[in-house]
């Protein structure tokens, strides 16, 4: 699975990525890619509703973060900061039907305002992903 989610961090010109797959009612990861291990830790199980991915796993939609380094509106957890990215954009993995299967974030170390087009392209390349979970 890291070869596939480098693709997509390529794919997006990002330097960094997380693939979590959903057990229960929790994000446990499976790939990583450029996270820091004091951050790793703490995202290895990720509750739904918490951080980045949690709230795209529980809104079923693509949440993004301008600058994870400033940004004060609650979607970024405080550990987000230690990864020294900025620009962020998670999004869930949707199975047949639309059922929430994990969730998939991309993130670049400058600031970065994404696009509708790169919110729906990283929702359907995690979908994608699914039929490999």
């Amino acid at each position: 699975m890291r070869d596939q989610l480098q693709e997509i961090i390529d794919e997006f010109d990002c330097t960094s990525g997380t693939l979590h797959r959903l057990e229960d009612d929790t994000l446990e990861l499976v790939a990583a890619v450029g996270i820091p291990d004091p951050v790793l830790e703490r995202i290895g199980s990720i509750p739904i509703g918490k951080g980045m991915a949690g709230l795209a796993a529980e809104r079923m939609e693509p949440v993004d973060v301008c600058n994870l380094q400033t940004d004060d509106s609650g979607v970024a957890e405080a550990g987000a900061r230690k990864t020294g990215m900025e620009g962020s954009l998670a999004a869930p993995l949707l199975g047949p039907e639309r059922t929430l299967e994990g969730t998939i974030g991309v993130a670049k170390p400058e600031q970065y305002e994404f696009t509708d087009r790169e919110r729906e392209r990283l929702l359907e390349r995690g979908t994608e992903l699914t039929r490999q979970l």
